[in-house]
């Protein structure tokens, strides 16, 4: 079987952790995913923990699926070279600001006059018609300027913090996924290239107002900013007699069902805090207490049975380490180890869908920098020669052994 994106070109002219994370899927779905990285390489090599330089987990974990040419594009034969490639190429995806990729001789009005065809998909930190359009961004900076933190003081009183993971370079990488196939879909019917913007703070704004705009959704705003049962302090795990446990009692049918359980059936209908979901927000903060004070009572796994009975959404609360250990991930070989010619034997992860038909696969291990430069350049009609020359004059990398 192969991908679904089997025979797709796209050219990764991006760093750090988005759009390599965008790119490291559409190479898992079949797409052939040459990143394109400056002598230096890209700075996420060098983030730790790591067996040999430029080779860090991080990276590992988003570039597998990628072949790696090593370039120069501040030199004219760089230049030239990056272009040879994007002439036969269906997407570029870079995460530079707009502006360097004008420096750099990469605007989208340069690349489509070689490639009118072409996808040329940006992920960068805002929109360019803004006065933040010159910008740069990182996932703590639009963190930040969506609000983030704030929620996070707003729920608890407790200084504002960052979400302890990449939610933003995750999820644009992810909004970006889905633009790049739809686009990819129109080319397949049109033969249509075009230019996508995928700005960083708007999508993300657009995910954080979606829960949070609350009354302001209405004109004139009929109340406050905000959801109610998210920004409540006691939205947590809950202690259970000897440890945490996740649950979410939600709908009317978990509440009669909870109820029900605990012998208490009559609670539902009379007493008004539960009997709607209008109300259970509104009563928010007492539900959460009462409900946080009960699970004390028992211990997790004697919960965990409760609520499987009941028919009603719980987990137990993971640390990182009990989650790759965990019962469900190793039944469905979520964890795998694999050899890599350089790092050894990696755990691998497999990707989290299931198709019937064009299952995403990972294709290639992570390359080390430089590792396809000859491949690739051959692949674009170099000789031998001229690939010696641009090794001489340090445009490329010489081979890697």
């Amino acid at each position: 079987m192969t991908g679904p994106l089997n025979g797709v070109k796209i050219i990764d002219f991006s760093n750090m952790l988005m759009a390599p994370y965008t790119t490291q899927i559409l190479g898992d779905m079949g797409a052939d995913i040459i990143k394109v990285e400056a002598p230096g390489g890209d700075p996420v090599r060098g983030i730790g923990p790591e067996r040999n330089s430029g080779m860090g987990a991080i990276y590992l974990n988003c570039n597998r699926s990628k072949r790696s040419i090593q370039l120069d594009v501040k030199h004219p034969e760089g230049l030239k070279a990056v272009l040879s490639l994007l002439k036969t190429a269906d997407v570029l995806v870079y995460n530079r600001r707009p502006q360097v990729m004008e420096r750099l001789g990469l605007s989208y009005e340069t690349v489509k006059e070689i490639n009118p065809q072409i996808i040329y998909a940006g992920l960068f930190g805002y929109g360019q018609d803004g006065p933040y359009g010159h910008k740069p961004a990182f996932d703590d900076l639009i963190q930040g300027a969506v609000s983030i933190p704030w929620l996070a003081h707003m729920a608890d009183g407790s200084d504002p913090v960052y979400a302890p993971t990449a939610i933003v370079d995750r999820g644009v990488g992810l909004w970006a996924v889905g633009q790049i196939n739809a686009a990819l879909f129109h080319q397949s019917r049109t033969g249509e290239g075009q230019r996508i913007d995928l700005p960083m703070f708007e999508m993300m704004a657009s995910f954080v107002l979606a829960d949070h705009m609350g009354g302001h959704t209405f004109e004139p705003p009929t109340g406050p900013l905000g959801y109610k049962r998210m920004l409540n302090p006691d939205r947590r795990p809950y202690k259970s007699k000897d440890g945490y446990i996740c649950v979410m009692v939600y709908t009317d049918r978990h509440w009669r069902s909870f109820f029900e359980k605990l012998g208490q059936a009559e609670k539902f209908d009379s007493d008004p805090r539960y009997q709607s979901m209008a109300t259970r927000t509104e009563n928010i903060a007492e539900i959460y207490k009462e409900l946080a004070s009960l699970l004390k009572t028992r211990t997790t796994s004697d919960w965990l049975k409760f609520f499987d009975d009941a028919d009603i959404p719980a987990m137990p609360l993971n640390t990182p380490d009990s989650l790759l250990a965990d019962p469900h991930l190793e039944a469905i070989g979520f964890f795998s180890t694999i050899d890599h010619p350089s790092e050894g034997p990696l755990r691998n992860m497999a990707v989290p869908s299931s198709w019937s038909k064009t299952q995403p696969a990972p294709s290639r291990h992570a390359p080390r920098l430089g590792e396809h430069s000859q491949e690739v350049l051959r692949e674009a009609g170099y000789t031998d020669s001229q690939i010696d020359g641009l090794i001489v004059s340090k445009v490329i990398n010489e081979p890697v052994g």
